[in-house]
């Protein structure tokens, strides 16, 4: 508990890291009002239109302060040098990498959950009349996944973090190979066969922004097998990770 209650006061006491949760949210239901709104005005040339895609379609973006924010829970201590301080109190890594990895997926679920429930609220509110149907069966299944890929998306963060051991450099590859890459090159022919498997493109199978197999666009496998390749993303970074605070100095 003290492991836990002393990440609790890095994460809250930190500017950055705050600034990014609050961007998440913002961005959540700023963006999904903006899109519903553009929609609702241009109703009659939309094509495909489905209100859950066009209330949950922010949130590919808002992960992006998400991603932010799990880089930084450890990624400014290395920047800082007080990971060494930090080791030097905690000698057992695997209970500090433990703390570290518990207080961020459970911060990272806390403004996740109410982030995605108010954005897709605002925009129904905002498409009015072309709101999804109280009785549609997607609705809870598209909830359910995006507030499961947040934080999933937000620990794969943090192990790649903990691996290369700094801020910039994890971003520098997370940004471009997960929202430039495999959003702009996926929907190459030769390459979306690959990339289908990358972990934001399984994200958004499992929010159903993908539109699904049956759409042509979207991955070739199901929202139950995208949480499992979230799963396994998640599992491998988190488990690098470790492997790398436990072999090597600070």
């Amino acid at each position: 508990m003290n492991l836990l209650a002393a990440e609790w006061i890095k994460v809250r006491s930190v500017r950055s890291t705050l600034w990014t949760l609050l961007a998440t949210a913002g961005l959540a239901v700023g963006l999904s009002a903006f899109i519903a709104s553009n929609f609702r005005a241009n109703i009659d040339r939309v094509q495909n239109f489905d209100p859950i895609v066009t209330a949950l379609y922010g949130l590919t973006l808002a992960q992006l302060a998400l991603v932010v924010f799990g880089v930084l829970a450890i990624g400014a201590e290395y920047s800082s040098g007080s990971i060494r301080p930090t080791l030097a109190a905690t000698p057992r890594r695997g209970r500090f990498y433990a703390a570290k990895t518990a207080v961020a997926g459970l911060v990272s679920l806390a403004v996740s959950a109410p982030s995605v429930l108010i954005a897709f609220v605002v925009g129904q509110h905002v498409l009015g009349p072309y709101a999804v149907a109280a009785d549609d069966p997607d609705t809870v299944p598209a909830l359910l996944g995006a507030i499961a890929y947040l934080p999933l998306i937000c620990l794969f963060a943090t192990g790649v973090a903990t691996m290369v051991r700094s801020s910039a450099i994890a971003l520098g590859v997370l940004i471009p190979v997960l929202f430039l890459g495999s959003q702009g090159l996926g929907n190459v022919p030769g390459l979306r066969p690959v990339l289908q498997y990358l972990p934001d493109q399984a994200g958004m199978e499992l929010m159903r922004i993908a539109g699904g197999p049956e759409s042509g666009f979207g991955p070739t496998y199901g929202p139950g097998v995208a949480l499992l390749i979230l799963l396994g993303w998640t599992t491998a970074a988190l488990a690098g990770g470790y492997l790398v605070l436990r072999r090597r100095d600070a």
